[in-house]
């Protein structure tokens, strides 16, 4: 797990998979880090990007997980059901430490993470 923080917001909690992306497009390290207030604009900017670009091509925003789950149910003698997981895509991921950088830029706070 990442945990973001800054003075403006409540923290945010991300699996460090989801992250890493994320850190990679604004070209930040996933160990620990900062992006200034002075960077929160083109932050935001390449996030934005990236979403636009995921809605648009939205196979290249799956990930390659199991598609789903067995489900057994000793009660009712059939096999095992499969259950469909839900994807999420980059968009809704992203979508609270987006809200944390806007946050930020109204309040000129820097956003850090493994400090």
């Amino acid at each position: 797990m990442i945990t973001f923080k800054s003075k403006s917001s409540p923290a945010v909690m991300m699996y460090k998979e989801h992250a890493e992306r994320i850190l990679e497009l604004l070209n930040k390290s996933p160990t620990r880090g900062v992006i200034t207030a002075a960077e929160v604009p083109t932050a935001l900017a390449a996030l934005e990007k990236e979403i636009e670009l995921s809605k648009l091509h939205p196979d290249m925003d799956i990930e390659h997980h199991p598609d789903s789950t067995h489900n057994t149910d000793a009660l009712d003698g059939d096999g095992p059901d499969l259950v469909e997981k839900q994807h999420v895509g980059f968009a809704a991921r992203v979508y609270p430490l987006l809200e944390m950088l806007r946050t930020a830029m109204t309040d000129g706070h820097d956003v850090m993470w493994g400090i």
